[in-house]
């Protein structure tokens, strides 16, 4: 099974920003240790970061040869209805993660446009965050090809 993993904006700069929040780990060993567990699960995975909206809308619209999206919006969590409408349309199994707890944060935090979407959301466990969504798709994949 193929995944698309979305790493959204600033997230390039995972362990230089916000340390306290989001941890020293940075994007590359986040990505490694989901492509440890890939092998493990039997998945291939496809990983793109991006800081565009735009982009990352083009990246779910193109994603028909996928089985399902990891994504992490970052701050378009909150803002974009382009992303949630982008998610939708391609009615496919997709599970938002996040780093922190955005329920913990700012007001403006507490709020996701995705998680309707969504097939789940995981949020406050650090880069195992990432590891959780992963297993929670594998978990969804399969329980919908038993069922098929």
């Amino acid at each position: 099974m193929k995944i698309l993993v979305i790493h959204g904006p600033n997230l390039n700069l995972l362990g230089s920003r916000e340390t306290s929040i989001y941890g020293k780990q940075s994007l590359k060993e986040i990505n490694n240790s989901l492509k440890e567990l890939a092998k493990e699960l039997g998945f291939e995975l496809v990983i793109k970061q991006s800081n565009h909206e735009g982009e990352i809308v083009d990246l779910i619209q193109a994603s028909k040869n996928y089985d399902g999206i990891l994504i992490n919006p970052a701050a378009y969590t909150h803002t974009s209805i382009a992303i949630r409408d982008a998610i939708a349309a391609v009615n496919m199994p997709t599970v938002e993660v996040h780093l922190s707890n955005i329920y913990k944060r700012e007001e403006f935090r507490k709020s996701s446009l995705i998680a309707p979407e969504a097939s789940g959301q995981i949020s406050g466990f650090g880069p195992h965050s990432y590891l959780l969504g992963l297993r929670a798709l594998s978990y969804i994949l399969n329980a919908k090809k038993h069922h098929s």
